[in-house]
């Protein structure tokens, strides 16, 4: 408890001191981008440009804005599996106090799968939501907590080695999307029909603008009735919350302008009282400041690891506006109605003014909770469809991320699954650009696309659980069939928008139908929500287009290839799929849904999946990659007042979430 205690003031306080294992890196072009490989992972750094251009406040600003971030991390933690803050203790207290020996394999082992929960905040795998099965036995465990006396029984030890708990979010509905979900949203007993009829008898003040029941609770069973346990201060996870709320206060004190430090006034007052029309008014305030160079994101916000598409994981990035590169991409902000009007969509499914769409490139300056240390590459926000409607949406592209991912070394994988050179020549071309413009087009005019059907409710009630899947599939469907449209080389964005197109379709069909399969063990079907959209959508047009000549599925040397043989059909075809892919959204239809998403983005082709992986041996390098996060390190006068921050980079993987531990471990074990 004292060490709880001690924690919790030392995290309040105005300053962070560098903690052991950091080095100050200067920013460079022979930066080292790579920090450590295991398993199926790589984790990476990334880069800060422009720090020492931004002034004194500003930097302050962002300082406080990562803090706020960082007193959250425990939460999600919490939130991905209910034993995994137990778990974690014991994990650690091994690694740190363990003194035998290290050179066997058996340790060995043991360090990668620490790492590996490290990596997933928590004992399910990050994307295949799979439990990570450790290669240790449970003997050998067993010896390593005797010999640094930590302590760990029951349910939270068993776990590591038996079958329960198995997946931390199911989507087959066979076996009870709550029931078959290790996910800590929900209390022991309640159903998906506790769930459903729990909300049936919440009411908005204002049904043209639905309130987001659910988003910040724990749903439980209290002597046999369904009640929420409200994530906010006084309530779960008070700790970590109050901790937040502190140095968003911090921030609100150095806000560029009034409108920032409104918006960052209902946020601390929502994780106050945990109201949800104060989150819609601080959604609002947030969206309508778009002046200054610091942004951030905040809270509880995406649905993806509820099965039901209800609770909010907690979520932060920190944001610096990249100056030249959002100018370059202004453009697209500025033409989203000509994008809007030119769909392919039915008329009634337009929308006839498409309000507050901002989109900037940005140099991400800190990460926590579900964002890290995997982290997306886009963001639009916020998921509200009326707020989006009436006031519009901010879109950001994550730029140094993306720098970073690029300079981290190719693979080989392309020339090893392109069908022939010339697919070769057109990624090594027009790749980069092409996954930047379908990154810009699938946050700024994909998500802002499209209107519901008067009196349709929102998607995470019509859709259900495949509610993510179709979003995220029609985002990438307007990108898709806008990649290979002229406007693009009108507006400047590119200089041969068919080379472009053909780059990006290539690259799609390729990792929908084949390279995105290495993240699968054999026989598994796609549980992620975006694997999922990449699949249905990649197998729906090769079905309609295997039918019509337009995409063929070759073997060549007793290989598999996807050849497109038609890429202006196929950009029909993708032009088809999003026009009955927004009708099913705009219409709340579930079972075509449902019939979209099972038919053709749940069930893998064993015989490719089985190729593939054979085909993928001869590469070493690990599918996935995450980040560790440079360390703001303030500099102080005698009166302790902030005199300068300088950006220093973990030396190791271990070291920065071994500090984690200590600076921001606040909640108790049981939540």
């Amino acid at each position: 408890m004292l060490l709880v205690a001690s924690t919790f003031f030392w995290s309040c306080a105005d300053t962070v001191s560098q903690p052991a294992g950091t080095e100050e890196v200067t920013q460079t072009s022979d930066f080292d981008y790579k920090v450590d490989e295991f398993a199926d992972i790589k984790i990476l750094r990334y880069q800060i440009p422009g720090w020492e251009d931004l002034s004194l406040k500003e930097q302050k600003l962002v300082y406080y804005l990562t803090q706020a971030g960082l007193s959250g991390r425990d939460i999600i933690w919490d939130q991905n599996y209910r034993h995994n803050l137990k778990i974690r203790e014991a994990l650690e207290n091994i690694y740190t106090t363990y003194e035998g020996d290290k050179s066997s394999q058996d340790w060995k082992d043991f360090e990668t799968y620490l790492k590996r929960v490290w990596f997933s905040n928590g004992i399910h795998h990050h994307y295949s939501m799979d439990k990570i099965k450790p290669s240790f036995s449970k003997e050998y465990f067993n010896t390593l907590l005797a010999e640094t006396n930590t302590d760990l029984s029951g349910e939270p030890y068993e776990v590591i080695f038996n079958e329960k708990d198995s997946k931390k979010v199911n989507l087959d509905e066979s076996k009870g999307l709550i029931e078959g979900s290790a996910v800590n949203f929900y209390g022991e007993g309640v159903t998906a029909a506790d769930v459903e009829a729990y909300y049936a008898t919440k009411k908005s003040p204002d049904p043209e603008k639905p309130l987001a029941f659910g988003l910040n609770s724990k749903l439980v069973k209290e002597n046999g009735t369904v009640t929420e346990k409200v994530w906010k201060s006084g309530g779960m996870y008070g700790e970590a919350i109050d901790n937040i709320v502190s140095w968003l206060e911090k921030a609100q004190g150095v806000a560029e302008n009034e409108k920032q430090a409104d918006a960052l006034g209902l946020l601390i007052e929502y994780y106050k009282s945990g109201d949800l029309q104060t989150w819609d008014e601080y959604n609002i305030a947030w969206v309508q400041a778009t002046e200054g160079n610091i942004d951030y994101i905040n809270s509880f916000i995406e649905v993806y690891n509820d099965p039901l598409g209800y609770r909010g994981s907690y979520e932060t990035i920190v944001q610096i506006k990249d100056f030249d590169m959002s100018e370059k991409m202004k453009v697209l902000e500025e033409n989203v109605q000509w994008f809007e009007d030119n769909a392919p969509l039915m008329e009634e499914h337009k929308k006839k003014s498409v309000v507050g769409v901002t989109y900037k490139t940005v140099i991400v300056a800190g990460e926590a909770g579900d964002a890290s240390p995997a982290t997306p590459i886009g963001v639009n926000l916020p998921n509200s469809n009326w707020i989006r409607k009436e006031y519009g949406s901010k879109s950001v592209s994550l730029g140094n991320i993306i720098e970073a991912y690029n300079n981290a070394g190719s693979t080989g994988r392309l020339q090893e699954f392109a069908f022939d050179e010339e697919e070769v020549a057109l990624e090594e071309e027009y790749g980069e650009l092409a996954d930047k413009l379908h990154t810009a087009l699938h946050e700024v005019v994909g998500h802002a696309s499209g209107q519901l059907n008067p009196g349709v409710g929102e998607t995470k009630e019509t859709l259900k659980s495949y509610a993510s899947t179709l979003e995220e599939g029609r985002a990438d469907l307007v990108g898709l069939y806008y990649l290979m449209d002229p406007k693009l080389e009108e507006l400047g964005l590119v200089d041969d928008h068919q080379k472009l197109g053909k780059a990006a379709y290539d690259g799609y069909i390729r990792n929908g139908l084949m390279t995105q399969l290495i993240r699968l063990e054999p026989g598994a079907d796609i549980e992620e929500s975006h694997m999922r959209n990449r699949q249905w959508v990649s197998a729906w047009v090769f079905e309609k287009g295997q039918e019509e000549g337009i995409i063929e599925k070759v073997s060549k040397d007793g290989k598999t290839y996807f050849d497109i043989k038609d890429y202006d059909a196929l950009r029909g075809l993708f032009g088809d799929l999003l026009r009955e892919t927004q009708r099913i959204k705009s219409e709340g239809d579930y079972e075509a849904a449902k019939n979209l998403v099972e038919n053709y983005g749940v069930k893998v082709d064993q015989e490719i999946h089985t190729e593939v992986l054979k085909r993928n041996e001869q590469f070493t390098s690990a599918p996935y990659s995450g980040f560790v996060n440079p360390v703001l390190v303030p500099e102080t006068d005698e009166s302790g007042e902030i005199t300068s921050i300088k950006v220093v980079q973990p030396v190791s993987f271990e070291e920065q979430m071994l500090d984690y531990s200590k600076k921001y471990d606040v909640l108790p074990m049981e939540n």
